[in-house]
């Protein structure tokens, strides 16, 4: 993932995958947003972009987009360099 410019970002409490981030611009949002689980060999990536930061305290909700071109491009990014 660094390889990639991500970032760690923890690992989610509830499901027990990574997390990483890659921020846009030089600030914190908009970012994407990667969790990651290793399965023996291979790794499973979810990515998304954060558009900005949760609403509030306590929420997980975000302005997050899951697909489209800009989502296309950044996959296609990682795996150029993978």
């Amino acid at each position: 993932m660094r390889k990639c410019k991500y970032a760690p970002d923890g690992q989610d409490p509830k499901t027990g995958e990574l997390r990483f981030f890659r921020s846009l611009g030089g600030r914190r949002y908009p970012r994407f947003h990667i969790y990651a689980q290793e399965q023996e060999d291979t790794a499973s990536l979810n990515i998304h972009l954060d558009q900005k930061q949760q609403s509030y305290e306590g929420s997980s909700a975000h302005s997050g987009e899951y697909e489209g071109s800009i989502i296309e491009q950044e996959v296609e990014r990682i795996l150029s360099l993978a």
